[in-house]
Formats: structure tokens, sequence, C-alpha cells
């Protein structure tokens, strides 16, 4: 056997480093009371992802409005959208810049995500009159800031480079307002779940989907989420 053909066949050092990966966004979607938090720690779990709970960046006066059973417009919910899509590219540009993170690279989050082009903002293909021309500069009135800042040796990817899939949790009016009424102690309210529905627009059929049904368990969620997902991939999950 020739020495080429030896190399060909020897197997790889066993501690040989694996080909790094490209990062990703993943949001997990829907409306209030689907689930989104339970199926992303578990996709989580599965993926060695890090993972963002949306609802954590809402400013204040999000949070105050919806407490109060306020529904939210699109001028509360686009710089927080924003954020967040600001918030992963910046995790991401901070992971590949740092030689010893060995997680699944991107972002994992959660978000309603309940028009078309709150979707197109959050893919970073469309930015909102709201974030341009002095976005990540100062506080918002609540004190918090506009964007996370980047050190300057650190460029968020565009968005080709990082891609944006959805998992779209699906499920019927009544199952959904069950769930809302049993849950303590979380801001959003019932009543508010009629806003949520009429500003869905379906994003089945979108570029980057996938849907998994809301009356199943979290596991066979996480199954779907996975298989469908590993066929939208250019490279394994």
């Amino acid at each position: 056997m020739s020495n080429e053909a030896e190399h060909q066949l020897a197997p790889s050092a066993p501690n040989a480093p694996r080909p790094k990966r490209h990062p990703i966004l993943i949001i997990v979607m829907g409306v209030a009371g689907t689930g989104k938090s339970t199926l992303a720690r578990e996709l989580e779990r599965r993926l060695d992802m890090p993972y963002v709970e949306g609802d954590e960046l809402h400013p204040k006066a999000n949070i105050d409005k919806m407490s109060a059973g306020i529904p939210l417009t699109d001028a509360d919910r686009e710089p927080w959208l924003q954020l967040i899509r600001t918030t992963a590219e910046h995790m991401a540009a901070e992971q590949q810049a740092d030689p010893s993170f060995s997680r699944r690279p991107g972002a994992l989050v959660t978000c309603s995500a309940l028009r078309r082009y709150y979707r197109d903002i959050l893919r970073g293909t469309y930015k909102p009159a709201s974030a341009k021309g002095g976005e990540g500069e100062g506080e918002g009135e609540d004190g918090r800031e506009n964007s996370p800042r980047l050190p300057g040796h650190l460029d968020p990817p565009e968005p080709y480079r990082f891609p944006t899939y959805f998992v779209y949790i699906k499920g019927e009016k009544e199952v959904i307002m069950d769930r809302i009424s049993k849950r303590q102690g979380h801001y959003m309210k019932p009543g508010m779940l009629d806003s949520q529905l009429a500003t869905l627009e379906s994003p089945e059929g979108e570029e980057g989907v996938v849907v998994v049904p809301l009356d199943t368990t979290t596991e066979e969620q996480a199954d779907i989420a996975m298989r469908e997902l590993s066929k939208l991939l250019p490279e394994p999950l």
C-alpha cells in the first residue's frame, strides 16, 4: 500500500480540533402561552448553545404596559426586536474572537416574532426607522443602553454570515388560553392573547422556518425541531 493510501485510511487523531462551525441564530417563536421558554431550554440542552430569554430584553416601559394589560404597538416592539438581533450578533462576534469558546456558536432566543417584518428585523435584513442613526449610542429613557457595545476590534457578522432560523410553536387558541390562565406571576395577561393572535402573521412558508405542534410533549417538539432544522442547515447542528 502506498504512503498516500495509508494516509487516507489512517484514523484522525482523537484529540484533533473539530472544524469550526458557523454561528446561527435560532428563534423559538409563537404567541404568549405556547411554551417558548420550555422548548428553548430543551434545545439549549441538546445543542449546547447560548440561550437568551427575549422577554428579558424588553425595556421597562414595555413590561409596564403589558403588566397593565395594554397591548404593545409596532413602535413599542421595534427597538426590542432590534436589540435582540444586535445582542445575538455581538454574542456571535465575541464567540468567534474567543479561541476557548467550545459551545455550538450563535444564539438561541425566545421571541413572539408575530409579524413578517418583525422577523425580518430579527433576520437582520430590515432595520426600522427607530433604530437608524445613533444605534448603540447613549441610553433609553429607562436607563437601558439602546444596544450592547462591542470592543472596537470586533465586528458583528453580516446577515448572510449569521443566518436566522425560526421554530414556530403552533397551537389552537383555546389550548393557549387555558395555559396562560394557569400561569402564575407572569406579566402577560390572558386578555392580551386576542391582540397577539390578531397581530400574528403566520411564518409558515417563509424561508428558514420549521413548525412544531403545541399539543405534544416538549421532547417530541425538540425532536421535530432538530430534525427539520438539520434539513435546512448546510452543516450538522
